[in-house]
């Protein structure tokens, strides 16, 4: 079994799909070694395991909208696209999605996925209430009024397996999207913030190359007036992709076109199934104020990264309060980056990428590739060493753990069972 972009082999030595929670709580307990799959849209091992791993699409699919209190119960292995023609059915949202719409809401949740927007915070924002599984079988529901409830919600999977989440929902939205393009970097780092506050959420795509941004995307709330000029780009003819030789039929609309929330703030269309295998991910998210200086370094770079990227995309992430979220009261700017299929070259480069970002602050998404020896992540994470020790007490013997959350973690393997 690979993840979605093939370039990972899972070394799991069994698979189970269990039906209901109870089964899942059985296979848990009686487990020495055992990790939860979603949509597998993660790049890293940070979901493997030598032992069992759990497929959760077999439990059963809940959405449960409780008007009264502005909330809907999900079940952990439901897509945020299924998520959110459900929602909308009842006229209904939630405060954002990232690129994609495919991707399960619990794994997007644990590794501290986002969209865009300087006041939108990551998906994990919207949670409520969390329900996972624990090391010893049992099941818990953890609320904002829990001790654990701000470790366990981005917990990469080392504190449960993630059944169920509560969200928080707001009335139906619309959204309109336009495309901007060839900003000119002289323009773009002296008003990095002022354009990626122009609108509800704003995306830029570059390699790093040139002397101009080839595309800034604008998400607008149809409430928004858009800025009159954004700094002398040009205002795109026609829909396009982030790749300059794609077609855009696969993209959610464009060109000033209100529509509603889930159909413009992912840059995909939930009727388009991406292909596997030709493309690997890094994210990095610094403080927003470091975003000039930050870009600058890493444009210093582009000799060797372009001619391994795809494209990369530059966001805004609001704070959060989650303790090993990349958000961690921080509000952010996040430099993701999409990488040809080349492993190897890309492997090579990462480690000189990070240490340009090191002095930035930077901290890589948990889901993406990075280089865990790269990082002092207690200095990064203030409640670090508060994590590590919970992770300890809640799962002794390492039954959520793997070589990669060991690496994080700094916990020897030898602790495993």
């Amino acid at each position: 079994m690979k993840n979605w972009a093939g370039n990972l082999e899972y070394s799991s030595a069994d698979v189970q799909r269990p039906t209901t929670v109870d089964q899942l709580r059985e296979l848990v307990a009686q487990a020495a070694r055992i990790k939860a799959l979603g949509s597998r849209h993660s790049f890293n091992t940070v979901a493997d395991t030598d032992g069992t791993h759990i497929l959760l699409d077999a439990l059963p699919q809940e959405v449960v909208l409780d008007t009264a209190k502005n909330t809907v119960k999900v079940s952990g292995g439901i897509s945020y696209g299924a998520l959110g023609r459900a929602l909308e059915e009842k006229g209904y949202a939630i405060h954002n999605l990232a690129s994609l719409p495919h991707i399960s809401v619990a794994g997007a949740i644990q590794t501290g996925t986002h969209g865009s927007g300087v006041n939108n915070p990551s998906l994990a924002a919207a949670v409520v209430s969390v329900d996972l599984v624990r090391a010893s079988g049992e099941l818990v529901t953890l609320t904002a009024d829990d001790d654990e409830f701000l470790a366990s919600v981005v917990g990469m999977g080392a504190l449960g397996i993630v059944t169920g989440l509560e969200l928080a929902v707001r009335p139906s939205y619309e959204v309109r999207q336009r495309v901007l393009t060839n900003l000119s970097w002289e323009h773009a780092l002296a008003n990095f913030q002022a354009i990626a506050s122009s609108a509800y959420s704003v995306s830029f795509f570059t390699d790093y190359s040139g002397d101009t941004i080839p595309q800034i995307w604008l998400k607008a709330l149809d409430t928004e007036a858009p800025l009159p000029d954004l700094f002398g780009a040009t205002p795109a003819t026609a829909a396009m992709h982030p790749l300059p030789d794609m077609s855009a039929e696969n993209c959610t609309e464009q060109l000033d076109v209100a529509g509603k929330w889930l159909d413009r703030l992912p840059h995909f269309r939930h009727e388009f199934t991406p292909s596997n295998g030709e493309e690997l991910q890094s994210e990095f998210l610094l403080p927003l104020d470091q975003a000039p200086a930050a870009l600058q370094a890493v444009r210093e770079l582009a000799p060797k990264l372009a001619p391994l990227l795809f494209v990369s995309e530059i966001r805004t992430v609001a704070a959060d309060e989650f303790w090993l979220s990349p958000f961690y009261q921080q509000q952010s700017v996040a430099l993701h980056f999409t990488w040809k299929p080349l492993q190897t070259e890309v492997e090579a480069v990462l480690p000189e990428l990070e240490e340009a970002l090191r002095p930035f602050g930077a901290r890589p998404h948990w889901g993406k590739l990075f280089t865990p020896g790269q990082y002092d992540f207690a200095s990064l994470y203030p409640r670090f060493e508060d994590f590590r020790a919970l992770v300890q007490a809640n799962d002794p013997s390492g039954k959520f753990r793997n070589e990669l959350l060991d690496s994080v973690l700094g916990i020897s393997a030898a602790t495993h069972a």
